[in-house]
C-alpha cells in the first residue's frame, strides 16, 4: 500500500517531540504551508507568513483556532481587527469573513475542527 507524502509526514511526527516552529521555513514573499494532521474530524496545518503576506478575505464552512508561533499578524474577522503575536490565539467562528496579513513575517498553527 503506497502512503501519500502528508501520510508519511504524520507517521514521522507520532509519538515523537517536534517543535512545531520548526517544521514550516520562511520564504521571501510567500506564504508557505504544511499539513500535519487531514482527517475527516479536522486539520492541523502550519503556516509561515513572510513580512507583508496575507490571505485575503474568505469564509470556511468550521470553527478554527490559529496560535501564533512567531512573529505578529493582523487578523480581521468580520470587519474586527485584531493584532496578534506570538504565544497568543484567537478562534475564527464557521462562515463569519476573515482574512489575515502579516504585520512582520510570522508562524501560525491553524486547527479546523470539522464536527
Amino acid at each position: 500500500m503506497e502512503h501519500s507524502k502528508d501520510q508519511k509526514d504524520f507517521e514521522k511526527f507520532v509519538s515523537q517531540t517536534v517543535r512545531l516552529v520548526d517544521l514550516v521555513d520562511y520564504q521571501e514573499g510567500a506564504v508557505v504551508s504544511r499539513t500535519i494532521i487531514d482527517k475527516k474530524t479536522g486539520t492541523v496545518t502550519l503556516f509561515a507568513f513572510d513580512e507583508g503576506e496575507g490571505l485575503s478575505e474568505h469564509t470556511a464552512p468550521f470553527d478554527a483556532l490559529v496560535y501564533l508561533l512567531d512573529g505578529e499578524a493582523e487578523i480581521d474577522i468580520s470587519g474586527k481587527k485584531l493584532r496578534l503575536k506570538e504565544g497568543e490565539m484567537v478562534i475564527m467562528p464557521a462562515n463569519q469573513p476573515h482574512s489575515l496579513k502579516a504585520v512582520r513575517k510570522f508562524k501560525m498553527i491553524l486547527m479546523m475542527i470539522r464536527s
